[in-house]
C-alpha cells in the first residue's frame, strides 16, 4: 500500500507541475504574443541598441524587464499606469521603454523582417500562394471617422502572411485608397517599375504579378479587388470574389510603433508562433471612391481572366 501511495503522490506532483508549466506558458503567450524562445531571440537582437550600463548613483532597469514592459504594452494595449504597477516601475519608465524599443526595432528589426522581394522571391511567393490558396497570384487630420486619433498603416503580405511592403504615417482621416495613391508602392507600380517583368496566361488574359486588395482600393492591372455584391452578381463573379477575399500622441513615435508591429508580426510568423483568433479586431469597410476609367479597364481584363480561371 505504501509503495502504491508513493507512486500516486509522485504522479500527482508531476501532473501538477506540468499543469503549472502549461498555465505559465499560456499566460506568457497571452501577454507577450510570443513564446519565451522568440522573446530571447528578440532580446539578443535588440541588445546592441538597448543595452545600458549601471552608474555610480543608479542601477539601470534590466534589458529583459524593459523589453517585457514594451511588449506587454504593445500586445495588450494596457495603459502605462497598469504596466507600471505590474512591473513595479513609474509611468515615465514604461513610456521610455516603449519609445526606446520602437526606435531600436525600427533600426534593427524592421530592415531584417520587412524586405522587398527580388525576382526569385517574387516567383517563390507566387508559387506558394497558388499552391496554398488556389489563386494564381504573382504576388487635425489624425482624427479618424471612429472618433479617435490614428495613423493609417498600409501593408502588403505574401501567401504566408509576412509583410514585404509597409507604409505608415499618414492621418487616420484619409481614405485607404488615398493613402495608397500617396505611397511609393502606387508611384512605382503605376509606372510599371515595381514588379519584375513576368507574365502568364490566366483565363485567356496575359497577367503579370499582382496584389489582392479589398473593396476600398482602385482596380488596376497590378491590384485586383472583389466584385461589389449588388445582389445580382453571376455565379462566376461570386466565386472570384470569394477566392479573392479568402487571402486577404507623437506621430513619429506612432509611425515607428506601426512599423514595429509589422516587424514583430513577421518575427512571430517565422518563429512559428500560434495566433489566437480572439485577438482579432473587427474593421469596418470603407466607402469606395471614384477612380479613372482607363486605370480600371486594365484591371478588369485581369479580373475577368481570373474569374474564368476559377
Amino acid at each position: 500500500v505504501f509503495h502504491y501511495t508513493r507512486i500516486l503522490c509522485t504522479s500527482i506532483i508531476i501532473y501538477y507541475t506540468l499543469y503549472k508549466v502549461l498555465h505559465e506558458l499560456y499566460q506568457w503567450v497571452q501577454n507577450f504574443r510570443m513564446s519565451e524562445e522568440t522573446f530571447i531571440y528578440l532580446y539578443n537582437k535588440m541588445r546592441p541598441a538597448m543595452e545600458k550600463q549601471d552608474t555610480t548613483f543608479r542601477k539601470c532597469v534590466p534589458l529583459k524587464m524593459r523589453l517585457a514592459m514594451a511588449l506587454w504594452k504593445l500586445a495588450t494595449s494596457s495603459d502605462y499606469r497598469t504596466v507600471g504597477h505590474l512591473f513595479g516601475v513609474s509611468i515615465t519608465i514604461v513610456c521610455r521603454c516603449v519609445q526606446e524599443f520602437a526606435a531600436a526595432a525600427e533600426m534593427l528589426l524592421v530592415p531584417e523582417q520587412i524586405c522587398f522581394p527580388d525576382q526569385e522571391k517574387f516567383a517563390e511567393m507566387a508559387a506558394y500562394t497558388e499552391s496554398r490558396w488556389g489563386n494564381p497570384a504573382y504576388h487635425c487630420d489624425y482624427f479618424n471617422r471612429k472618433g479617435w486619433h490614428s495613423i493609417i498603416p498600409q501593408g502588403v503580405v505574401d501567401g504566408k502572411g509576412l509583410f514585404w511592403n509597409v507604409f505608415a504615417g499618414l492621418p487616420g482621416s484619409l481614405h485607404d485608397a488615398r493613402v495608397l495613391r500617396l505611397s511609393t508602392l502606387w508611384e512605382l507600380a503605376s509606372r510599371g517599375n515595381y514588379f519584375p517583368a513576368s507574365t502568364r496566361n490566366i483565363g485567356g488574359v496575359n497577367a503579370g504579378y499582382y496584389i489582392l486588395g479589398d473593396f476600398a482600393y482602385p482596380l488596376q492591372n497590378w491590384l485586383l479587388k472583389p466584385f461589389h455584391d449588388t445582389g445580382r452578381l453571376k455565379a462566376e463573379n461570386l466565386i472570384y470574389s470569394k477566392k479573392n477575399l479568402q487571402e486577404m500622441t507623437d506621430v513619429e513615435l506612432v509611425k515607428s510603433m506601426v512599423l514595429t508591429f509589422c516587424a514583430l508580426h513577421n518575427l512571430c510568423e517565422t518563429h512559428g508562433e500560434a495566433y489566437d483568433n480572439d485577438w482579432d479586431a473587427s474593421v469596418a469597410a470603407e466607402p469606395v471612391v471614384a477612380l479613372s476609367q482607363v486605370a480600371e479597364e486594365e484591371g478588369r481584363d485581369v479580373r475577368e481572366g481570373l474569374m474564368h480561371f476559377f
